[in-house]
């Protein structure tokens, strides 16, 4: 079982995550998106030496406003939505009044959903899932039933559709296909409020009552 890290982070109350296998001083970093130091400490206080990489489901500024401060503590590269790049460079471009600013950066290496990586011991596989955001990607752990969904879905919930590049359709189709895709028991950790699982959401999740009654 992953060994999995949830700070809640920011004026938006985000999930930062920062996930390891047990006891190894290796780990990747979610969606990093605001209170770096913060951040950084609890990396030494988790005994973690070596961050191989920062990950970004999507790039509202919520979830990547300390990308460039956690590299910078870090060195670790940032893999970031092939179709926000634009987002995570010019993050103060989008912004709640009072909000920030953050520090841009230029993503190292980009994913449009598809790819498989091998980071800090764990196999990642890249799923595309727009909706919220044009370029959003969840993340699933290969063997260990966890999905790191952003803003895709919550419990009780679902990501908005309101903002730039947001659209009902299509997140619900990348809902249905996670749903497809993987078992009920799947864990999700999404990026606000507390951890669900699939089938839980299937179940009782007022926004995918629409799912159901396709079933």
């Amino acid at each position: 079982m992953i060994d999995v890290h949830c700070y809640t982070v920011g004026p938006i109350q985000e999930n930062c995550y920062i996930v390891r296998t047990p006891g190894s001083e290796r780990a990747v970093i979610f969606d990093p998106g605001e209170e770096a130091p913060r951040l950084t400490a609890a990396l030494g206080e988790l005994g973690i030496s070596t961050v191989e990489a920062i990950l970004i489901t999507h790039c509202h500024f919520d979830h990547v406003g300390a990308v460039a401060a956690m590299h910078a503590a870090t060195g670790a590269p940032v893999w970031c939505p092939t179709l926000e790049t634009g987002m995570l460079e010019n993050i103060s471009s989008r912004l709640f009044p009072g909000i920030g600013p953050f520090e841009g950066y230029v993503a190292d290496h980009t994913l449009a959903g598809g790819e498989v990586l091998e980071l800090a011991g764990m196999t990642f596989d890249i799923r595309f899932t727009p909706g919220h955001s044009p370029g959003h990607l969840t993340y699933s752990v290969r063997g260990e039933d966890a999905l790191f969904s952003g803003d895709v879905l919550f419990a009780g919930s679902v990501g908005r559709t309101d903002l730039p590049g947001g659209d009902w359709p299509t997140l619900l189709a990348s809902i249905e296909s996670l749903i497809a895709e993987f078992p009920p028991q799947s864990h999700v950790y999404p990026g606000h409020m507390g951890p669900t699982t699939l089938g839980q959401e299937q179940a009782t999740n007022p926004f995918l009552r629409e799912l159901a009654e396709r079933a």
